[in-house]
C-alpha cells in the first residue's frame, strides 16, 4: 500500500442488490459522506457536490465542486473522482456477504494528500454512514 493508496471494508445486513441500487443512486451522497449537503447528477457522470467545510482559523462555508462518478453495473461498482491537486478518486465495490441478506461493501481510495489518519477516519465514517442508511431502509421496508 504506497502512499496515497488506503482501503477498508465492512459488512452490510443487506442483500448486494439492494445495498447497490442505494450506492448507484448518486443523490443518496450527502446521507453517507461526511460533510456533503448536496449531490446533483448532469452530463453523464458529471456531479455536482456541495460541502460544507470549517476551515480551521477561517469562517465555516458551503464550497461547490465537480466530481465524476461512474456506475458499474456489471461489477457492482461505483467509481468516482474530483480534479484537483490531489488526484482524489476512489471505488465502492458490493460483493456477497455471508448469505444472501449480507453484502461486503468495500471501498479503496487514492489521494495524494498526506494526512492518512484523517482519510481512513473519513473512509470508516463513510462506510458506517452508508451500513447506517442501508439497513435502516431495509427495517422502514
Amino acid at each position: 500500500m504506497s502512499m496515497g493508496d488506503y482501503d477498508a471494508s465492512i459488512s452490510v445486513a443487506a442483500s448486494p442488490t439492494v445495498l447497490f441500487s442505494y450506492l448507484a443512486d448518486v443523490q443518496n451522497l450527502p446521507a453517507y459522506m461526511p460533510r456533503l449537503t448536496s449531490a446533483k447528477p448532469h452530463d453523464g457522470d458529471r456531479v455536482t457536490v456541495t460541502a460544507h467545510i470549517e476551515p480551521p482559523g477561517e469562517p465555516e462555508r458551503d464550497v461547490k465542486s465537480e466530481a465524476w462518478i461512474r456506475v458499474l453495473e456489471n461489477g457492482k461498482s461505483l467509481e468516482w473522482g474530483a480534479p484537483g491537486p490531489h488526484d482524489y478518486r476512489g471505488r465502492l465495490h458490493v460483493a456477497a456477504g455471508e448469505d444472501e441478506d449480507h453484502s461486503r461493501l468495500s471501498v479503496e481510495l487514492h489521494t495524494e494528500r498526506i494526512e492518512g489518519e484523517q482519510v481512513i477516519d473519513g473512509l470508516e465514517e463513510a462506510l458506517d454512514g452508508i451500513r447506517a442508511a442501508v439497513e435502516a431502509a431495509e427495517a422502514g421496508r
